[in-house]
This record gives C-alpha cells, structure tokens and sequence, in this order.
C-alpha cells in the first residue's frame, strides 16, 4: 500500500465509565442531602426539599444519559463529535485543520486513571476541543497527530513559523 492511498481504521471512542462518578457527583451528593434534610422528623416543610431533590436527581440523569450518548469517531479524515439526548448533533472537525494538543490530569481524573485531551484547531464553530474521560493508556494524542500530519501532507498544507 502506497502512502498516497493509506487508509486508517475508524476509532470510536466513549467517555470511560468513571467520567459519571466524576462529572455528576457533586449532583448526587446534592440531592441526596436534599432527600435526607427531606426525611429528617425536624423539618416542617418537607415538599422544598423533595422537589428540590428530584430536580437534581433529574439533572444528574441527563447528565448521565448525555455521557453515555457521546462519542469521538477518529476517522482518516475527520474527527466527529456526535452528542445530545433528545436532539443528536454531530460536529465534524477536519483533520488537517487541527494545530495543537494538550493533555490535562485533574486529581479525580488521576486517581480513575483518565485524562482529558484537548484538541486546538482552525475549526471556526470547534477551535477548542476537550475529549474527556479516556483511560490515561490510549494514546488519543499520538492516533490524531500521524492523521493529522497525513493529511497535511496529502492536500499539501506546511505551516509557517517565525521564530
């Protein structure tokens, strides 16, 4: 196989279980304070705290159900983004526009084994791209840099510097 005609296989990737426990837990911890202030034989008024407590046990699960909804489709040309719940959304981002990586490693991210990578491109409605949530041993960084350089080099762009 020429290098003019390498084709890459399609990598999909999904937030790791764990992104849940990281991203809805200050809404659990929340509304079960609010269910336990409800329960509690000292408060008069227990229908605030319930309702209040069902709002966030609401929020906690669309948050949940959109973590299970998103996924990173690495293509060999583009990398998709597909998100939402009640609306799907798919936002494509070229390859060859993508200028920039980093990867972030929060303390709770740490102690799960997941990081963040964010991407930075000249993508005009996505210049900054965070895929959070993946196992610290996938190397995101190192799949989408030699797409990325592939296909800089296949449609002929170099960047320029000034040092």
């Amino acid at each position: 196989m020429t290098d003019s005609n390498r084709r890459f296989s399609i990598i999909t990737l999904h937030p790791h279980w764990a992104q849940y426990i990281i991203s809805q837990g200050m809404a659990f911890l929340i509304s079960c304070a609010l269910f336990l202030a409800a329960g509690h034989e000292s408060i008069t008024y227990k229908m605030p705290f319930v309702v209040l407590g069902a709002i966030m046990t609401c929020i906690m699960l669309y948050g949940c159900l959109y973590l299970h909804k998103l996924s990173y489709i690495i293509t060999s040309e583009q990398l998709i983004i597909q998100h939402g719940v009640l609306i799907r959304k798919s936002d494509y981002i070229e390859l060859y526009r993508v200028v920039d990586f980093s990867e972030n490693r929060g303390i709770v991210e740490q102690l799960f084994g997941l990081k963040t990578v964010s991407i930075f491109s000249g993508d005009r409605s996505n210049p900054k791209l965070d895929i959070f949530g993946i196992k610290e041993r996938i190397d995101v960084v190192g799949i989408i840099r030699e797409r990325v350089e592939y296909n800089k080099q296949r449609k002929g762009i170099y960047e320029i510097t000034n040092r």
